[in-house]
């Protein structure tokens, strides 16, 4: 197992920075269980004045990124757009380990697409994963505005396939970043092909990984559920990767490979 201090200085004051955070949050939540625990299923819930107060005291959202993302909370399936403070929170670890190249699996409308676009070099790209090309024509034409529309791969077909491509041509270990939000079933399968994929000291983020609370007693009849805890189990026992599990969002983990 190689250790900690292997991994590029960025990543590790990144690691610690968020380690302590997701620990004062605890401590936080024991002593003021109503700042951390807002609904029945431990997260704050969407409508809580403490999330508006979270995004605006710490949302710094470009103009298109707010126009996609409005724009997407009018579709009738706006509700899977990732967070908007999850995404940015994605677009600031992407800079903060000077990425490149990024892998998206799950793009919706783009708007996470976009939001690390907006971060990356001129040179940068994101291959960005779906097999539903209607949604990605919402986000596209703000790629166009935004300028970075040149930085989105965006790629419409299986995301086993896209992977198993980019592993076949000789990309393994040559991308930095990973984000993982698509079918909940393929989640073991995309996390072992992206960590083939990714650098040393590179990032896989995996969303939804409380999938609304459902993995703490996940169904038989909930293949979904039952996928996201064999892989959360899977992750705390992991000695490729650092791990932190943080209550972002519907829950994502940030895995750093060692």
């Amino acid at each position: 197992e190689m250790p900690l201090l292997s991994v590029p200085k960025e990543v590790a004051v990144g690691t610690a920075m968020l380690g302590v955070a997701f620990a004062t949050g605890m401590l936080a939540g024991k002593r003021y269980p109503s700042l951390v625990f807002g609904t029945p299923s431990g997260m704050i819930g969407k409508n809580s004045p403490l999330r508006q107060y979270i995004l605006d005291h710490s949302l710094r959202e470009h103009p298109i990124l707010k126009k996609l993302r409005l724009l997407t909370a009018e579709h009738p399936w706006g509700r899977m757009m990732v967070s908007c403070e999850q995404a940015q929170l994605m677009a600031n670890l992407v800079k903060l380990i000077k990425a490149k190249k990024v892998i998206e699996i799950g793009v919706f409308t783009g708007y996470n697409a976009l939001n690390m676009a907006l971060v990356l070099p001129d040179n940068g790209q994101v291959i960005a994963c779906d097999i539903n090309e209607d949604y990605a024509k919402i986000g596209r034409p703000l790629w166009k505005e935004a300028g970075v529309e040149h930085k989105i791969d965006l790629r419409i077909k299986p995301a086993i396939q896209t992977l198993d491509e980019l592993l076949a041509g000789g990309e393994a270990e040559t991308f930095d970043f990973a984000f993982i939000d698509a079918d909940k079933e393929s989640y073991n399968e995309y996390y072992e092909k992206c960590l083939r994929l990714i650098k040393k000291g590179g990032i896989i983020a995996i969303d939804n990984v409380f999938w609304n609370g459902k993995v703490l007693k996940p169904r038989k009849d909930d293949p979904a559920a039952q996928s996201i805890h064999r892989l959360n189990e899977k992750l705390l026992r992991d000695a490729r990767v650092n791990i932190s599990m943080l209550p972002v969002g519907d829950g994502v983990t940030l895995a750093f490979k060692l």
